[in-house]
């Protein structure tokens, strides 16, 4: 197994878990690394909400030994912010502190943070200057291709972020304006590579081993990221972990397979989050991990209501009854 250095951080050369806002929890990035990804960063947290001791924030900055190694994720638009942010994350021994410089979403952007520091190339270097300032840790930074096709300046901000400190970028293949739509454009994670010499990791349009491969060969990335390929699917990364290992690529799970799996990771969910909270929010993953059997839809119709693990029990056995 080959292996990529991010400051003194050894990781696997296969696939990490991308961050991602109210999706990659603590369960889901859990379920990932016991299936295999080689790397995973938290869910973004507030510069100014750490700093106001915001204490639902300080959760998002939580880091077990079963993720290692991990991220935590940082946004925000104001250096000073930034510096004392970082000093705060530090406490909750992160293996790096990761800059959000990506996320599309209007409250994130709105607020000159995410996508939008893509527009203020002098503000995104002070933010990351300020970040490595504060701490020993490697800081990395997540940016996109640009704001939009007229604006594709990723080579850039890749450029500043090195010279600024950053220990490596990762680049999804998508402008703001695009969102999660379109196709993920790899010649300008090429471009990246091609610019800087610290590590470059590459996101967009990876849901399988071989996706995963021709990405490494195409862009010549450091490491890839996997995100909404990974929907319902955390078993991706050990397939990836196989595949690049040598061995035979272990197959799709069946149908009792991946209801198990599910369950599993519904009871993470429930564990950390409480009954009422957790299976809110498990409806959404239950719906990805039955996409694509028979009677989907219906299913997910009924998933939508169920508000306790009885409830997701009793509609397993429903749907292996069918």
């Amino acid at each position: 197994m080959e292996y990529i250095r991010i400051g003194q951080v050894k990781i696997e050369k296969t696939a990490a878990l991308a961050p991602m806002a109210s999706v990659a929890d603590k369960a889901y990035r859990t379920m990932a690394k016991e299936f295999g990804a080689a790397y995973c960063i938290g869910e973004m947290a507030s510069c100014k909400g750490l700093c106001y001791s915001d204490k639902k924030t300080a959760a998002l900055l939580t880091v077990t030994e079963t993720e290692r190694p991990m991220a935590v994720q940082l946004f925000g638009a104001e250096p000073e912010f930034m510096y004392k942010a970082v000093k705060i994350a530090e406490q909750y021994k992160p293996d790096i502190i990761d800059i959000n410089a990506g996320c599309p979403m209007p409250k994130i952007v709105t607020g000159g943070a995410g996508s939008a520091l893509m527009k203020t190339p002098e503000l995104f270097g002070e933010l990351i200057k300020a970040a490595v300032s504060a701490t020993d840790i490697p800081v990395t930074v997540k940016i996109r291709k640009g704001w939009d096709n007229e604006h594709v300046n990723a080579v850039e901000l890749a450029q500043i972020a090195e010279r600024s400190g950053a220990a490596a970028i990762a680049v999804h293949g998508r402008t703001k304006e695009q969102l999660y739509s379109g196709k993920a454009d790899w010649d300008i994670i090429k471009a990246v590579k091609s610019a800087v010499s610290i590590p470059v990791i590459g996101n967009g349009d990876v849901s399988s081993p071989e996706d995963c491969e021709r990405m490494y060969e195409y862009t010549g990335c450091d490491l890839v990221m996997i995100g909404r390929g990974s929907y319902g699917r955390p078993w991706l990364f050990g397939q990836i972990r196989d595949y690049f290992g040598g061995k035979p690529v272990r197959p799709e799970p069946d149908l009792d397979e991946k209801l198990s799996i599910m369950r599993r990771h519904i009871e993470l969910l429930v564990s950390d989050k409480g009954e009422r909270t957790g299976m809110k929010e498990a409806r959404r993953q239950a719906a990805w991990y039955i996409k694509g059997i028979s009677g989907a839809a219906r299913f997910r119709n009924l998933f939508g209501s169920m508000n306790t693990l009885s409830d997701l029990e009793d509609l397993i056995e429903r749907i292996k009854g069918e």
